[in-house]
């Protein structure tokens, strides 16, 4: 959601102010704009509505340059998407200011902030910061005192840089609940909301802390804790293989990323040997922790959450622990009571899921007894703040429609459960297995994608339609919630996904000829049972698209179409039907011609509540 870039420099920014906005055009936006003080120390503004394509037209045909300058893409909460509400906001012609995050207190800031004489010119919540950045810049020495002072009276989650035509060689940030990554050159200094943004200036970052305010010139650092203390910050050095974010041959960056798949399964189950999976792939400690689990808690939002749910049938049947799946919004906001011995597990592709962030930070030692992040991004906030972290493998994920970044949690999931059930009824038998069949996944992915002409097919069938039903049993019903989720964030259908055997409590009365039918059948022992929920379907006159195991012994019909699936071991069917459901999606999205990776309202990474 929304991305910050900011540079300060002794060389011209603009061109990297707007390649860095369009580095992040993948967190989902609605509006654009940017803010430089020029040589003669004015401030220069662009904004505009829509895509960063309409920002750099602005820029081509009315150029504004300096040495100094921030840039932001918007993805609106306070005020509909429009050039007015827009960032950079400016406050008597000398601050501007760009925001991620909600200031939940703004309202009775602008009320106070008019009744002082200030002019608002948009509905954000933004522009009372920048309003009380220049009245305080009345009384203060300095840019960063003045955003020290402000601060201290926001409320919420925030993100923020601020440039002044009364400081013009700086840069000033500060960052609370949202992500903010400064970028280390030589002779000049960067800014942004994810180091990807940065990648074609620099490969040296300095993950800034909650509460942390920075100041930034081209020649020099400043950074201070939330208690106003200097201190020091590391810098990491970003290995130049994580940049690979190119399309290459591919039309959209989700189709590429199904197709990384096999390479990012095979990257995120470790190298420790064909038998085993050391507890160490968890991090330092993780034995002794492990030890002591008796039961697991498991916090996510969206796709992360049905690759817990999926994670929780593992841990139980295989693994003999009690486990609980929540929901991270609803998580943090009730009364728990949780077992003895519960180790909290979070998941999150991004690293910086608000909600998910809020769940580890409100969680207690009185409940768990330590915490465990499964993520794709290192350096992210759920990544420093947990005892124990699993990094996937899945590389930079830019389609908003998350893919290999779920496939590889659920890989996570499945180490998980054998270094867990090791200690309890897990025998070194059934733990060798799991591993061969780990090593054997990419193979199976590699014959899923090979059925992508069939499915490209199939898809057509859903394109005039308003509505789709997704049907699972057992481990295969939060594939089918996920199959459901990824059609309607890229095709815009309304889908839902129910347990097949809830039926006749219900969704029994959507279904007619204009419903088509998902069923995931991989062939396991609810086979039977679901065959029978599939016919009360066909007796409605639905149509049924059947991703059904090569064995499964499913027929075709005028109005029954079945997908065979490669036959592969039970534990990975799970993993393996997910990647045909992507490319369902996939297909019917491009058909419809929506914008696949970019979908309309939703953002990447959700930074705020």
């Amino acid at each position: 959601m929304c991305g910050i870039v900011a540079a300060t420099a002794r060389r011209e920014v603009s061109a990297i102010l707007l390649e860095g906005l369009r580095r992040l055009e993948y967190r989902g936006y609605d509006s654009a704009g940017l803010a430089l003080i020029d040589s003669d120390h004015n401030l220069l503004l662009h904004k505009r509505q829509g895509k960063v394509a309409e920002l750099e037209q602005a820029q081509a045909m009315d150029p504004k340059y300096g040495c100094v300058g921030i840039a932001h893409t918007r993805w609106a909460t306070h005020g509909a998407p429009s050039a007015a509400n827009a960032h950079p906001h400016i406050s008597g012609e000398r601050v501007a200011v760009v925001h991620n995050g909600i200031i939940e207190n703004n309202e009775a800031l602008r009320a106070e902030l008019q009744a002082a004489g200030y002019e608002f010119l948009s509905g954000t919540d933004t522009e009372v910061i920048v309003h009380l950045l220049h009245q305080q810049l009345q009384s203060s020495q300095s840019l960063l005192q003045a955003m020290q002072t402000v601060v201290e009276r926001l409320e919420g989650a925030y993100a923020l840089a601020a440039i002044d035509v009364a400081h013009p060689d700086e840069v000033i940030a500060t960052r609370e609940g949202s992500p903010l990554v400064i970028g280390v050159g030589i002779g000049e200094n960067f800014l942004a909301s994810d180091a990807l943004a940065l990648r074609q200036v620099t490969d040296r970052f300095i993950y800034l802390e909650e509460g942390d305010l920075v100041r930034m010139t081209a020649s020099s650092l400043q950074i201070y804790d939330a208690n106003g203390n200097r201190i020091e910050r590391t810098i990491s050095q970003l290995a130049a293989h994580e940049e690979a974010t190119g399309l290459g041959d591919y039309e959209h960056y989700m189709l590429k990323e199904i197709y990384e798949q096999p390479r990012a399964l095979a990257a995120t189950v470790p190298a420790t040997g064909a038998h085993d999976i050391a507890d160490e792939a968890f991090g330092t400690g993780a034995a002794a922790v492990f030890d002591r689990v008796q039961a697991v808690q498991i916090v996510a939002c969206g796709t992360s959450f049905h690759a817990g749910m999926v994670a929780r049938y593992w841990l139980e049947e295989l693994a003999g622990i009690p486990c609980a799946v929540e929901v991270a919004s609803e998580f943090r906001y009730r009364k728990r009571v949780q077992h003895p011995g519960t180790l909290l597990v979070t998941v999150s592709q991004s690293g910086e899921t608000a909600d998910t962030l809020a769940a580890l930070r409100n969680a207690t030692e009185a409940e768990f007894i330590s915490s465990l992040v499964i993520s794709n991004v290192d350096h992210s906030s759920l990544v420093r703040e947990s005892d124990l972290v699993f990094l996937t493998r899945a590389g930079a994920e830019i389609g908003v429609a998350s893919t290999k970044a779920f496939t590889t949690q659920l890989v996570a999931f499945l180490m998980l459960t054998l270094v867990l059930g090791r200690r309890r009824n897990l025998s070194p038998e059934a733990a060798s297995a799991m591993v061969s069949a780990l090593h054997k996944l990419p193979d199976y992915v590699e014959q899923t994608l090979k059925l992508d002409p069939l499915i490209k097919d199939m898809a057509s069938a859903f394109i005039l339609r308003h509505h789709a039903l997704f049907l699972g049993r057992g481990i295969q019903y939060p594939i089918a919630l996920e199959g459901a989720l990824k059609l309607k964030e890229i095709s815009y259908i309304h889908a839902e996904a129910y347990p097949a055997g809830e039926l006749k409590h219900g969704p029994l009365a959507l279904v007619d000829a204009d419903m088509p039918v998902v069923a995931v059948a991989p062939g396991d022992e609810l086979m039977e049972k679901l065959k029978s929920n599939i016919e009360e379907v066909r007796s409605r006159g639905a149509e049924l698209y059947v991703f059904a195991d090569e064995n499964a012994g499913f027929l075709d019909d005028p109005r029954v179409h079945v997908l065979r699936m490669p036959h592969c071991p039970e534990l990975l069917k799970p993993i393996v039907y997910t990647v045909a459901l992507q490319l369902l999606a996939y297909h019917v999205a491009v058909q419809k011609g929506t914008d696949v990776d970019k979908p309309r309202n939703l953002a990447k990474s959700v930074t705020v509540e």
